[in-house]
């Protein structure tokens, strides 16, 4: 499985926008050249999984107010050398959210990006290749924050409610809006 079920999954992904047609050939060389690529100990970057997650209603979506970026995103981490990107997701929302009973809505990739990580005192500078997937809840629970996030916050499909202007949370908020009209 390794590095083959990523590219299989990346070259059945038609971007939309120029940003991810650049960030698909970026995310496929780094993959091409970096067998451990998901790695976290791999320094100048590595491959993360995160989701648009949804709902039980499919009417609003969570984001995490991240304690690090100290900004909202959608919810997502490292694949700490699990090669399987959906599965990554899904135990990273699972993680940061609380809520247990979350399903992909389709196994295909709903959005990719790179991004570069500043560094702090405990990591040093480098570029996470994000894959991103669509899922949603099951059923109602709970959400709780987790020691990652500063906060958790539902949105709903009225683009005032996105707490930043930020290229790639637009974008997945489009689609999400665009998908479900």
């Amino acid at each position: 499985m390794h590095r083959n079920y990523l590219l299989k999954l990346i070259a059945n992904y038609n971007p939309s926008s120029p940003e991810e047609i650049k960030h698909k050939e970026d995310i496929i060389n780094f993959i091409k050249n970096n067998e451990q690529c998901f790695d976290r100990n791999l320094q100048h970057g590595h491959i993360t999984a995160s989701a648009w997650l949804l709902n039980k209603t499919g009417e609003k979506a969570l984001l995490t107010h991240h304690k690090k970026l100290n900004k909202w995103v959608q919810l997502g981490g490292h694949c700490d050398g699990d090669p399987n990107v959906l599965n990554v997701a899904v135990r990273e929302i699972q993680e940061e959210s609380g809520l247990k009973n979350v399903k992909p809505v389709h196994d295909q990739i709903f959005d990719i990006g790179v991004h570069f990580f500043v560094g702090n005192v405990n990591e040093e500078k480098h570029y996470h290749y994000d894959i991103r997937f669509l899922l949603q809840a099951q059923q109602d629970e709970k959400i709780k924050v987790s020691s990652e996030s500063k906060d958790l916050r539902w949105i709903s499909k009225n683009l005032d409610e996105l707490p930043n202007n930020e290229t790639s949370i637009v974008r997945m908020f489009k689609k999400w809006v665009g998908q479900s009209a």
